[in-house]
């Protein structure tokens, strides 16, 4: 399954970090950030619960990049 979502950062190498930091999350088989459109794609593996691994997500990325926000 994939799914699309909205989010918020300030410039290209900051993105690169979220779309690393999604990658390596447990439940996520592909993510793909567009720093342009603000729009992080990320494909879950098939008996993922999207929102939990989502949350996981955030936290991930945030970890990297502290002023980014990924809309659930």
């Amino acid at each position: 399954m994939k799914k699309t979502y909205q989010i918020e950062v300030d410039c290209a190498a900051c993105a690169d970090k979220m779309e690393r930091a999604a990658k390596k999350t447990d439940g996520v088989s592909d993510c793909t950030v567009n720093f342009m459109m603000q729009r992080m794609t990320v494909e879950f593996d098939g008996n993922a619960d999207a929102d939990t691994v989502m949350k996981n997500v955030r936290k991930q990325c945030r970890k990297v990049e502290s002023g980014c926000e990924v809309f659930i």
